[in-house]
Order: C-alpha cells, then structure tokens, then sequence
C-alpha cells in the first residue's frame, strides 16, 4: 500500500532531510522506523530536501509499506518510535502513482525574524534574530522583483544536481505582526513557487534583509536576477529562520 505522510519537525537537531551517513537526519529516521513496522528496508520519499537546521510544518512524504495498516495504526505505529522533534500528523491511503516529490505542484515556505534588541529563547530555534531596524514597507516592495518565471543562479548554491535553475514564484509577501510571547514584532517572508533550488529561499530572505537594512537598492537585485552573479545577491540567511510551510499537490 502506498501512503502519504503529513510531517512536522524542528529541524535543529537534524542534518538535513537526505539520508547521509553517520549523520541524524529526517529521511533516515523515518526509513528507520518504517523499516522496523515492515521488518525490510523501506524507502521514504520526501516532497523535497530541507538543509540542516531547516524546520517543517507541512513536509510531505510517501511511503510503500505491505503489511496491513490503516491509517491511523500507521501513524501511531510511526510516532511511537520517533524521537520527539518529528511527529507525523497525518496518514493517508495514496494512489499506486503518487509520489511525494513528482507529484508536488508547488511549495510554500515562511522565513520568520524576530526584530528586536533581545530575542526570546522561546523563538531562538525557529526565527532569526535581527536587532537592527529593518523597514517592512521596502522589503515589501522589494519582494515583487522576484515574482515571475527566472533563472535563479545568483539566488542558489554553487552545487545542486537540478537539470535546470529556471522557477516560477506565484506569490511572495512581506508581514509585520506583534507577537505577545516574544515581545518583538515577528517579520514573515512568505514566499510561494513551483519548486526552490538549494539555499534559494534564504539567499532572497538574506537579500531582503539587506534591503531592510538600506543595504542594497532594487536595481542591484534586479541585475543579480537577470546576470546570475551571486555577488550581487545577499548573504545567505541562517537556517534556522526557515520553515517549509506546505506542500501543494493537484
């Protein structure tokens, strides 16, 4: 039977989703335990990889496991042999062809910043903390130049095995809340598209930053997009201020 997984995590202790030797990570933990319930290896895919550090609070993977289980055993089968920082919400009966990664039709992530002189050991794990005032209205404007279809060379890693740079962001928005735990104002980058390479989503959160800071004009990040230079782009933003937010299937 073929099931899909509805998976949160707080990525701090993991390295990364993709399996890798001698290291801690999602996918591995999940083969671990799916294997245990089948008794054989089990293979787990993801909707895609997060980098270590990187949180989720709508990843999604499909699994094939043959021994009978209805949804809800599974899951409670699954969550009762993990460690506490990965719960699986949701299980579901998923046709022979869905697949979690070639399936997906689009992603959404939020970048979270806490902007204040002190940040809360309450968010510490989950936001990046920027002390220094950062002005919403611009980053919001600024934010429009990477809606469309581009080539994201200067927004991604040097090293990623995609067979093209080319994605589409549908949506992108910039917020301010004030959240009463961490006493701060909490910013949101919110960025949608049909798929981000690797770094891509905290390349732009760290360019916008910059923006935020008065760092860097519009213009500059209108001719790393079209040029491809990573120089022109901004630092890359730390990973724990990163959330793959939800995972869009047709």
């Amino acid at each position: 039977m073929n099931y899909k997984l509805l998976i949160q995590y707080d990525g701090t202790d993991f390295h990364g989703w993709q399996v890798q030797d001698n290291q801690r990570t999602v996918q591995g933990e999940l083969q671990r335990v799916c294997s245990l319930l089948e008794d054989a290896d089990v293979g787990v895919s993801g909707s895609g990889r997060t980098d270590a550090g990187v949180h989720a609070e709508g990843q999604v993977a499909s699994v094939r496991i043959t021994r009978p289980f209805t949804p809800e055993k599974l899951r409670g089968a699954l969550n009762g042999n993990l460690w506490r920082d990965v719960r699986i919400l949701q299980v579901e009966k998923a046709p022979d062809e869905f697949h979690a990664r070639f399936s997906a039709s689009g992603k959404t992530y939020v970048y979270r910043v806490v902007n204040a002189p002190v940040i809360s050991p309450f968010w510490s794990r989950y936001a990046h903390h920027e002390p220094r005032p950062l002005d919403v209205a611009r980053m919001g404007e600024a934010a429009r130049l990477f809606l469309g279809k581009h080539d994201w060379t200067a927004f991604s890693s040097v090293n990623t095995d995609a067979q093209t740079r080319v994605r589409t962001i549908t949506e992108f928005t910039v917020e301010s809340n004030w959240d009463s735990r961490a006493n701060a104002a909490i910013i949101e980058f919110r960025i949608t598209g049909d798929g981000f390479l690797r770094y891509m989503v905290r390349s732009i959160a760290g360019t916008l930053l910059e923006v935020g800071r008065g760092e860097k004009d519009f213009d500059t990040i209108q001719t790393a997009i079209v040029g491809g230079e990573r120089s022109l782009a901004g630092i890359t933003a730390p990973a724990n201020g990163l959330t793959l937010l939800k995972v869009y299937y047709n």
